[in-house]
């Protein structure tokens, strides 16, 4: 039976946070050579590589974000220990990283985060940006799940799995007029907010479009479902979006859902790489969503 040595642990925190065992080393006021020996012995007794070395830097392995994530659990327990003894106890908690690409409905993330949201044994950590930025933190294993309205083909380094978690008409919204909408002519003269060439609802959309010989007048182009809806209130012309991103506005009035665009509908996926060690939270997540669908 294997047993963890917490000053091996305290080294293996220092060289992840410093991604060097130069600076690990300066920073503890150990040799390097030392360091190294402390780390090779923690590896020897968890059985799993805990850093890969690239550009001559020390990357984590899954196995390292995992035994990361469990250390810093660790040493937390120690200042809960005071905490106890003090009567201010807190409760453990398990870390879920998210990451959601820009163009997904806020509406949608929170939705699907509700069931996590004041949990005290959760944190959440939710980051934003592009697919293909995220996509390289999931690979890093900085997050464990990416929030996408895209599936991710499977390739040879990395084996993706899109997780459909959602399909949601997609409908023009707009301001009530006294003029009823009439489906396609009026998209001759009205101004429209739509998506970016990106995503595939405007793809869609634009063979619509072309079908019926129209050539819309694009008010805005926008990659940011936030904006879109802030545009929409703002009166900038109809928007094209899944009606989950504008929910609030069309409960409220400030907004009508004017035509629900038939063949259209905007997919939402979870997308999670190949894991031995999958985190938890997440399993219990997917698994909700999937016997709520």
């Amino acid at each position: 039976m294997s047993f963890l040595n917490y000053n091996h642990l305290r080294y293996f925190r220092a060289i992840a946070n410093e991604g060097s065992l130069t600076r690990a080393a300066e920073r503890l006021k150990l040799s390097q050579s030392a360091l190294s020996t402390q780390l090779r012995s923690l590896e020897e007794s968890l059985g799993q590589p805990l850093f890969l070395r690239q550009n001559k830097s020390l990357v984590l392995t899954e196995a390292g974000r995992i035994a990361l994530d469990y250390a810093q659990s660790i040493f937390r327990s120690g200042e809960e220990l005071v905490d106890v003894l003090q009567n201010q106890a807190s409760g453990r908690r398990h870390v879920l990283r998210i990451g959601a690409v820009a163009t997904l409905s806020r509406n949608f993330q929170l939705a699907l985060l509700r069931p996590l949201i004041g949990r005290s044994d959760v944190e959440l950590i939710i980051r934003s940006g592009n697919l293909r930025d995220l996509l390289a933190q999931l690979r890093a294993h900085t997050l464990d799940a990416v929030l996408s309205n895209l599936p991710v083909p499977r390739d040879a380094e990395t084996k993706w799995h899109s997780h459909l978690l959602d399909e949601q008409p997609v409908s023009l919204v707009g301001r009530r007029t006294r003029k009823k909408f009439s489906f396609p002519e009026d998209l001759r003269t009205t101004p429209l907010i739509l998506p970016s060439l990106d995503s595939n609802i405007r793809v869609a959309f634009d063979l619509v479009l072309e079908q019926f010989g129209i050539r819309p007048i694009i008010a805005a182009e926008v990659d940011d479902m936030a904006m879109l809806r802030l545009l929409a209130r703002e009166g900038a012309g109809l928007a094209l979006v899944p009606p989950v991103v504008v929910r609030g506005e069309l409960d409220s009035g400030h907004l009508v859902e004017l035509h629900q665009v038939a063949g259209i509908r905007e997919s939402f996926y979870a997308i999670t790489p190949s894991r031995r060690f999958p985190n938890p939270v997440l399993r219990e997540l997917l698994q909700r969503d999937r016997k709520d669908g």
